[in-house]
């Protein structure tokens, strides 16, 4: 039987950004949304393995040399881990905005990775598949983390265990819990933003942390909002951080005066996000928000308002 009539010739997938850290939870907690995200279409090729890679969306910024592409370094992670020969062509469409702050590189590698599987017939377990995308992701944030990539593909609000394999563990939200998130025109360079934090900290600040990220799940368990408002504080890397991202700390004010329950940098920023009760809080944080880097930095926003996306990365297309 020819390869046709067993398999597609191309699978296209969408993969949502995610907002990560929450605060407390700094590489291990991780929020799918809803919008936006990228997509990308794996096609098969004569030839074998990675036979050529096209991006669209980035402005012409995005690498598209197979060994530096994040969607095309999990692709690969696929083939090898299926111990392919076949040969794929790789188009990336990029709709999150570039060192923003939302998870750009890992949807990438996310899309890439499910793409792949389903053109080949792989069946991978999310496992497998969220160690594939971590490949791109390395090469993308130049970290080895997986506090994005693993809501951008399972869905909903992640709790990732360090080491390996990685343990993925998907929280319980609250009924009416919002996420209001402002991404300024500025940008943040994820490599930098880990340069400056260092190896150490104090032990006084990882008692903070340790006790806020196990005040976080206990909030989300029992839908303690109070708890929850408590506990996303970030006392390791958003110190730092702040000063990467100008009006930072009156934006994040205004979000808690317009009735955000918290608010703080997604992932290393300039993305600043709010936790909200009900979609009026969220629109009117992400409003405030948007005032606010304007007054303070002179910058405009893009606003988004979102539900935790439960559904995580889709496959929208398989022909």
């Amino acid at each position: 039987m020819s390869r046709s009539a067993q398999l597609p010739r191309k699978v296209r997938v969408f993969a949502p950004a995610s907002v990560s850290n929450l605060g407390c939870g700094f590489d291990i907690f991780g929020m799918a949304l809803e919008r936006p995200g990228d997509e990308v279409v794996v096609r098969a090729a004569e030839g074998s393995g990675i036979v050529s890679v096209s991006v669209t969306g980035d402005g012409g910024r995005v690498p598209m040399d197979p060994a530096r592409n994040a969607a095309a370094l999990a692709v690969d992670g696929v083939l090898d881990r299926l111990d392919s020969a076949a040969g794929v062509a790789i188009e990336v469409r990029k709709g999150i905005p570039l060192a923003s702050g939302l998870g750009g590189s890992a949807a990438s590698a996310v899309a890439g990775a499910v793409a792949a599987d389903a053109l080949l017939g792989g069946d991978l377990d999310r496992t497998a598949l969220l160690e594939c995308a971590m490949i791109g992701e390395l090469k993308g944030s130049g970290a080895d983390h997986a506090d994005n990539a693993a809501p951008s593909l399972v869905g909903g609000f992640v709790l990732v265990l360090p080491g390996r394999p990685p343990k993925m563990v998907q929280l319980p939200t609250p009924d009416d819990l919002m996420v209001a998130v402002a991404h300024p025109a500025m940008e943040v360079e994820t490599r930098r933003a880990r340069m400056i934090l260092g190896d150490t900290i104090p032990l006084s600040a990882g008692v903070q942390q340790w006790g806020n990220a196990a005040g976080m799940v206990a909030g989300l368990l029992s839908g303690d909002w109070e708890l929850i408002a408590r506990c996303m504080c970030d006392a390791v890397a958003e110190p730092m951080r702040a000063q990467l991202v100008p009006g930072f700390e009156a934006v994040k004010a205004s979000a808690i005066e317009a009735g955000a329950v918290a608010a703080g940098l997604s992932g290393s920023g300039p993305s600043v996000l709010a936790l909200c009760r009900g979609r009026a809080a969220a629109e009117g944080a992400a409003a405030a928000m948007a005032e606010a880097f304007h007054d303070a930095a002179g910058v405009s926003s893009d606003l988004v308002v979102s539900r935790a996306n439960a559904e995580g990365a889709r496959i929208l297309e398989v022909t």
